[in-house]
């Protein structure tokens, strides 16, 4: 099993292989291949495989001007360079449809139209997200980079590929829109029309990230200032959300002013099968290096929503995480058997793999990156699989 991992400090792309344990062997995780890159990748987005099994990688990156950048994955330690185009603004996040590519950071976005072989094309549509209510400025410890903590942080298709959604912790919203999937370069109707500001539960939630349900008729949005986790019902024309629960991402007796959450997710199933995802993955980080991070899990109903709202189980991570400690399930191919994630940390440039069979996580394997020719350390900041 492979997976990818940009860093947040160095131009490099690092090839993964995870080897689940055995009856004869323990599990081991290794660095098999390490490619050049463009510049630091803090988030990488896979797309679908084509028909010659390529796929494209995307790739925000922090280089002078800001830009994003397209690899084609020809196999896992064949990563090569297709182009880059520049933006206004430092990206948080990026995701990928077969004929569009979405980004967002601070008070902006892109919208760019994706080429035959998976290169960035034309600039289709440009977002603004300033308002006369000024995003709110980031007090962490970590800053505020290039605006990212003070705005828009991500961008996240629905699964049927006719709406999007965009997390802004400084302005404490989700912004929806709807996809005019006929609209080109210099159309009349714009690619993205806006469907609502939907303003977060509590006035210190910071969404940061958010991820659909596969049936398109739930959203999580992970809030970064409060550690909570809140569901949204997503109405039919996928744009207006009615909040249906919220849940605390760290033990009770913690207090969310000293984590940063992270990411959230639900567990992949087998391609192919009726499955559906039976967790709700989400991490926080320790805002200081003392203060270590954790992975909660939750159980989710065949709908989407939660089964209940207490915690399965609650992992702390052996590091604050950094400015990481996200999380990436792994695919399936069958049903039976512990799920696995990547979790990537900053703090001291490791990658670990962590089981969950249904009770407990458990770390099955690590491996750091190592350290540039100056002595730092290699940053890990997020993951893909292959």
């Amino acid at each position: 099993m492979d997976f990818l991992v940009g860093t947040f400090n160095t131009p490099q792309l690092f090839t993964l292989r995870f080897c689940p344990s055995s009856r004869d062997e323990p599990a081991s995780l290794r660095i098999s291949h390490v490619s050049s890159a463009i510049g630091k990748h803090s988030w990488l987005s896979l797309s679908r495989a084509c028909g010659d099994s390529t796929r494209t990688l995307y790739a925000t990156a922090w280089t002078e001007p800001p830009s994003l950048a397209a690899y084609a994955v020809d196999t896992a330690n064949n990563i090569r360079f297709l182009n880059s185009q520049d933006i206004q603004a430092r990206s948080g996040y990026v995701c990928a449809s077969n004929t569009h590519l979405y980004s967002t950071g601070g008070s902006t976005g892109e919208v760019f139209a994706l080429k035959e072989d998976g290169s960035i094309g034309d600039l289709v549509q440009e977002l603004s997200f300033a308002s006369a209510d000024a995003a709110r400025p980031s007090s962490n410890l970590h800053g505020d980079f290039g605006g990212l903590r003070s705005g828009a942080h991500s961008v996240d298709l629905s699964p049927d590929g006719r709406s999007l959604y965009v997390a802004d912790i400084g302005r404490n919203c989700i912004w929806t829109y709807s996809i005019d999937i006929t609209s080109s370069s210099g159309s009349d109707s714009p690619h993205l029309t806006l469907g609502s500001k939907h303003i977060s539960p509590r006035h210190n939630d910071g969404p940061r990230h958010t991820t659909p349900h596969p049936s398109g008729k739930i959203l999580y949005s992970l809030q970064e200032h409060s550690s909570m986790v809140d569901l949204f019902i997503v109405a039919d024309d996928g744009v207006a959300l009615t909040h249906l629960s919220g849940v605390q991402i760290i033990p009770e007796d913690e207090d969310p002013k000293d984590y940063w959450a992270d990411e959230v997710r639900v567990s992949t199933t087998v391609p192919g099968s009726q499955d559906t995802p039976k967790y709700m993955y989400a991490s926080t980080r320790g805002l200081k290096a003392e203060t270590k991070g954790y992975v909660a899990v939750f159980a989710l109903r065949s709908d989407g929503t939660l089964a209940d709202e207490r915690t399965l189980y609650i992992w702390q991570t052996p590091t604050s995480g950094g400015i990481a400690n996200a999380i990436e399930p792994a695919p399936r191919s069958e049903g039976d058997g512990p799920e696995y994630l990547a979790l990537t940390d900053s703090e001291e440039g490791l990658v670990m793999v962590l089981s969950f069979d249904g009770e407990v996580f458990k770390e099955v394997a690590r491996v750091a990156l190592g350290e540039t020719d100056d002595g730092q350390i290699i940053q890990a900041a997020t993951a893909v699989w292959l």
